[in-house]
């Protein structure tokens, strides 16, 4: 019998092989649970004041003369030598008061628009990495045909909301005009909003640009109706050099959203302490905010959250960590503190796509989801501490965000799901499965993972005994197979290709 049994699930599986990959339908994640809280209102309010401490007593080194202008000019105590600017708690009080709580962000799909702020959980592609792996092709350096695919991967799973800024960097491409060619895959591959580069004026601008083209709308339009977003990394300790300083200022100007994270990693960049590492973030993200307040009032900001530890032994980043995970809650509290959208992060420092890979990544989610981030940002295919993107760890990803979101859906107490009927209708000691009350919702009752396997051991072993990676493997080959390109018009996609080939002419000729 046991021998039966395996047979027909094995011819089960085999059947199911042509069926599109099972995914949640495209919808907008809430978070229906009161946030967690690990620190009480004093040692928040505690964590503020040392913040405050540091940006009156300490301040912020600020390596671009036209933010240094702009903070002297709103009564900032500014030493241009040391390029130090010291901010009043007062001048960060004024510019939270015009920090928009919430906004959204629309591509150039409508239906795609986002919401951050509130209860609202977007999840986006991992983002930044040199490298990239498959269990195929191995390591590599990041190239353009990964790019695309990766992104394409993106657009096909619905749990995904948003492309971060660069999935991995082509470097077969000139490095200082590259970014309009990923800017043009993310439009035509993706119709999801993405983050752009803020290296500088002309990768923001460029972005902002592309974005607006892709919607048909002018730049003035695109600034009153958002469509892209950047990450500004700080240099921590206390620290902001030119380039990232003038993307914000751009990003800012043309009213697109700006998300502020110290890279405050315990021990290395920031005090060992959590308490000194959270005090060290809250001052560099109210600063970076305050300078975007300065550049447009009302221009949308997040809170970005990226506090986690070393390796003491070693000096190595860590995330996934206990410590890494309290500070995605802490980081929650403070954010809503100043009544701001919150980005956090669910990293691993597993060089993998394993069991370490997943078990750091679901223990930094968990953070991310209690501490109730609004952007999860890195949250699919994040390997090897953010230094490369893994085509597995994609798919593992997406199986654990889907996972989340399932447990975000309420629990529905009514008279058809306290089955009273059914409860009479099976004698003691007899089975649910033929019960009417289970006929009617077998179907749609638990979730339907994509990565799990739940066959017996006979069935799995004649199935190939596949772990959950190597399982990872033929599904993401399985979803480029599947992947619809999203339609575009084809007058914005070629004044898309007229603008991108403009740009790189004056790119080569020297303008910025």
């Amino acid at each position: 019998m046991t021998a039966l049994r395996a047979r027909r699930s094995a011819e089960r599986v085999h059947s199911k092989a042509g069926a599109r990959i099972p995914q949640l339908p495209s919808r907008r994640v809430e978070n229906p649970y009161p946030p967690m809280a690990l620190l009480s209102s004093d040692q928040v309010e505690a964590i503020h004041q040392a913040s405050l401490h540091i940006l009156e007593n300490l301040g912020i080194e600020m390596m671009n003369s036209r933010a240094l202008a702009l903070f002297e000019s709103a009564g900032a105590d500014v030493d241009h030598t040391t390029m130090t600017v010291r901010l009043d708690r007062g001048l960060i009080a004024e510019a939270l008061k015009t920090a928009p709580s919430s906004y959204t962000l629309t591509s150039r799909n409508p239906a795609r628009r986002l919401t951050f702020g509130g209860n609202i959980i977007n999840f986006t592609l991992v983002a930044g990495p040199p490298n990239v792996h498959d269990f195929e092709r191995g390591r590599r350096a990041g190239n353009l045909r990964d790019y695309r695919e990766l992104v394409s991967l993106a657009q096909h799973f619905n749990c995904i909301h948003m492309l971060g800024n660069q999935v991995c960097a082509p470097i077969e491409l000139p490095a200082n005009t590259r970014h309009l060619d990923t800017y043009f895959a993310n439009l035509t591959l993706a119709d999801k909003p993405f983050h752009v580069s803020a290296i500088g004026r002309g990768r923001a601008l460029d972005g902002i640009t592309m974005m607006a083209i892709a919607r048909g709308l002018s730049l003035d339009e695109i600034a009153s109706d958002p469509g892209v977003g950047t990450i500004i990394s700080v240099n921590s300790p206390r620290r902001f050099d030119e380039m990232m300083a003038e993307g914000l200022m751009t990003m800012a100007e043309f009213g697109q959203s700006v998300c502020i994270t110290p890279f405050t990693l315990m021990g290395a960049m920031s005090p060992v302490t959590l308490a000194g590492a959270l005090a060290q973030q809250n001052a560099e993200a109210l600063f970076g905010i305050a300078l975007a307040q300065l550049v447009r009032p009302g221009c949308p900001v997040v809170y970005g959250a990226f506090t986690s530890n070393v390796d003491m032994r070693s000096g190595a980043p860590a995330f996934g960590t206990p410590e890494n995970t309290k500070a995605n809650i802490a980081s929650g509290q403070l954010a809503r503190r100043y009544n701001l959208p919150y980005r956090t992060t669910p990293g691993s420092a597993s060089n993998a796509a394993d069991a370490q890979g997943a078990y750091e990544t679901l223990m930094a989610l968990w953070g991310a989801v209690l501490g109730h981030g609004n952007l999860v940002y890195h949250a699919a295919g994040w390997q090897e501490g953010g230094l490369t993107a893994s085509y597995e760890k994609f798919i593992i990803d997406v199986e654990m965000i889907q996972h989340m979101m399932e447990f975000l859906r309420p629990i529905v107490v009514d008279d058809g799901e306290l089955a009273l009927d059914a409860l009479a209708g099976v004698p003691t000691g007899g089975h649910f499965f033929g019960e009417p009350h289970t006929l009617e919702r077998y179907a749609t009752a638990f979730y339907q993972p994509l990565l799990s396997n739940w066959q017996n051991y006979e069935a799995w072993t004649e199935a190939g005994a596949l772990d959950a990676t190597q399982r990872a493997t033929s599904l993401w080959k399985k979803a480029l197979a599947e992947y619809v390109q999203p339609p575009m018009d084809a007058d914005r996609r070629e004044a898309l290709e007229a603008y991108a080939a403009k740009r790189k002419d004056e790119i080569g000729a020297g303008e910025p």
